[in-house]
C-alpha cells in the first residue's frame, strides 16, 4: 500500500488528526500489521492493526497458536454476525494493489492487481477486533493486538482467470465506503459482490513486493504459494 495518509484521511472521511507518517507498505502478508480506517467516538481514525480475525474455536483444535483469519467469505455464519452487525466494529482497509497466486495454471506465480498502472487508492470492506489476546506465532508467545480481516466474494474474470476462488470486496465510491461504515448489514451486505469485469489490471507479476516506483526495476522471485492470499 503505496499511498500516504492525507489521501487515506481525505477519502475516508477520517476527522480525528493523522499524527504519525504512514511507512511504505510493498508488501503485507498474513500476521502483519496494515492501516485501517475505524469509527471512534471522537470520528473515524487511522489505525496500525494486525491482519487476521481471531479464528472460531472449532479451527484451533490440536494447535497451540492462531494465525487468524484474513478473508471472511462466509457471512452468513453466525460466528461473523456480531462483528458484521455492528458499525463501530466495520473498517475500510487502504490499498493500492493486492497480489494472487495463479492457481488457474498451477503455477503459483503471484500476480499484482490494481485499479489502472498508476494504482491509486481504493478500499476493501473489512472488520475488526480491539485487543484480542491470543498466540499469534508460538515463538511470540501471547500478545494483545488489534486484528482486521476483510470480506472476500466470487472473483470478477481478470481475477477469476488466475486465481479463480474468490476475491476481495472493494469498496470503490465515496456512497459504498460511507454505507459500509454506517448503515446496517441489511443494507450493506449487497456490497459482498465482485467488482464489474473490466474493472481491474495485471500490473505485475513474479515478486513478492509491489509499487509504482517498483516497476522499472521490477526484480523477480521465485514463486510462493501464500496461505490465505497475501494482499497489497
Amino acid at each position: 500500500m503505496t499511498s500516504n495518509q492525507q489521501a487515506i484521511a481525505a477519502l475516508a472521511r477520517i476527522l480525528k488528526p493523522v499524527t504519525t507518517n504512514l511507512p511504505l507498505f510493498e508488501y503485507i502478508g498474513g500476521n502483519g500489521f496494515g492501516p485501517i480506517v475505524r469509527n471512534t467516538l471522537e470520528g473515524r481514525e487511522l489505525a496500525m492493526c494486525r491482519w487476521g480475525m481471531p479464528s472460531p474455536e472449532s479451527a484451533l483444535k490440536g494447535k497451540n497458536y492462531d494465525s487468524g483469519v484474513t478473508n471472511i467469505r462466509y457471512t452468513t455464519k453466525p460466528y461473523w454476525k456480531p462483528w458484521l452487525t455492528d458499525i463501530s466494529a466495520r473498517c475500510l482497509v487502504p490499498f493500492t494493489s493486492f497480489s494472487e497466486p495463479d492457481q488457474a495454471s498451477g503455477s503459483n506465480v503471484i500476480h499484482w492487481f490494481a485499479e489502472t498502472a498508476e494504482r491509486p487508492l481504493m478500499f476493501f470492506a473489512g472488520i475488526w477486533a480491539p485487543a484480542v489476546t491470543s498466540v499469534r506465532l508460538v515463538r511470540e508467545g501471547p500478545t494483545t493486538n488489534d486484528l482486521y480481516g476483510f470480506l472476500t466474494t466470487d472473483a470478477n474474470a481478470e481475477v477469476k482467470a488466475i486465481h479463480p476462488k474468490a476475491m476481495p470486496v472493494i469498496l470503490r465510491s465515496e456512497e459504498e465506503r460511507e454505507l459500509w461504515m454506517t448503515g446496517t448489514w441489511e443494507e450493506v451486505q449487497h456490497l459482498q459482490r465482485p467488482l464489474p469485469d473490466g474493472s481491474l489490471t495485471v500490473v505485475a507479476t513474479g515478486r513478492r513486493k509491489d509499487g509504482a516506483h517498483l516497476d522499472e526495476t521490477a526484480e523477480s522471485v521465485a514463486p510462493v504459494a501464500p496461505a490465505q492470499g497475501d494482499l497489497f
